[in-house]
């Protein structure tokens, strides 16, 4: 009796010891534990009575808009990509804007054919001074339809201002648009501004090139920067003055809208 007891615990401890070892190999791997540098960053960054918060900002930023009614014919972007100064991101259904521009045309051919047989008139005593200044009037009316005619077509394409990347897009293709929709965000691609408010009191030690750093949130690292522009007012009611900042150098990593932290040297 008493060895049959002992088999008994004997089995029950072994099953126990193997059921654990399955749960063991079975449960998650615990999450890797963040690098201490990050987390470092982020602490002070969040904990710091000192900091000042800031935000990243490109150089130039936009918003391009439908300078004429109609059809998303064609977008030659995707959210993200690079575009280059002059290229067209997006074109317009322009058949009606066409057949104007045409018609515009002919009419300023038959304009100038007009003033031209008028002058030839003129020079043989059949025709007088009035009806060659209404010919050359209606040239130039027709003149004028052309320009406007052609700037309307203009408006199919739409292009970029300036060297940068798509940060929206607000149509998809075959989308019908009013004048003034807005079509795509465009940000500058390059360095980034630093803009910050930091208390009116500091203006005693901060000048324009003061040396400052800055953790970014998003990256959890710190970059050394430069204050390149202090606004001429001082807020009335938070006593706070807007500064922008230049980061030295241009990270890859940093893009528009990531915020962060900066810190200034105390003063002596």
């Amino acid at each position: 009796m008493a060895a049959t007891k002992l088999n008994r615990a004997l089995v029950l401890f072994l099953g126990l010891g193997a059921a654990g070892f399955a749960q063991a190999q079975n449960a998650p791997a615990a999450a890797s534990p963040a690098s201490p540098a990050k987390a470092a960053a982020v602490r002070t960054a969040s904990t710091d009575p000192d900091a000042i918060r800031i935000v990243l900002a490109p150089e130039l930023e936009t918003t391009l808009v439908a300078q004429m009614p109609g059809r998303i014919e064609a977008i030659a972007a995707t959210l993200g990509s690079r575009v280059s100064k002059g290229r067209v991101v997006l074109r317009m259904d322009c058949g009606e804007s066409d057949a104007r521009r045409k018609m515009a045309d002919a009419e300023l051919a038959a304009a100038i054919e007009t003033l031209s047989t008028k002058r030839k008139l003129r020079e043989m005593d059949a025709a007088g001074e009035m009806e060659i200044k209404l010919a050359v009037a209606a040239a130039d009316k027709a003149r004028g339809a052309v320009a406007l005619a052609r700037s309307q077509t203009a408006y199919c394409s739409v292009i970029a201002p300036f060297n940068g990347r798509v940060a929206r897009l607000y149509v998809k293709t075959f989308q019908g648009v009013n004048v003034g929709a807005p079509l795509i965000d465009l940000v500058s691609d390059g360095p980034l501004k630093l803009r910050l408010n930091i208390p009116s009191t500091s203006l005693r030690q901060v000048r324009e090139g003061s040396p400052f750093e800055v953790i970014v949130l998003e990256t959890g690292k710190t970059y050394p920067a430069r204050v390149s522009a202090i606004n001429s007012r001082v807020d009335a009611v938070s006593q706070t003055v807007e500064i922008e900042g230049r980061l030295q150098g241009t990270p890859a990593e940093l893009l528009p809208g990531m915020s962060g932290t900066a810190r200034f040297p105390p003063s002596p």
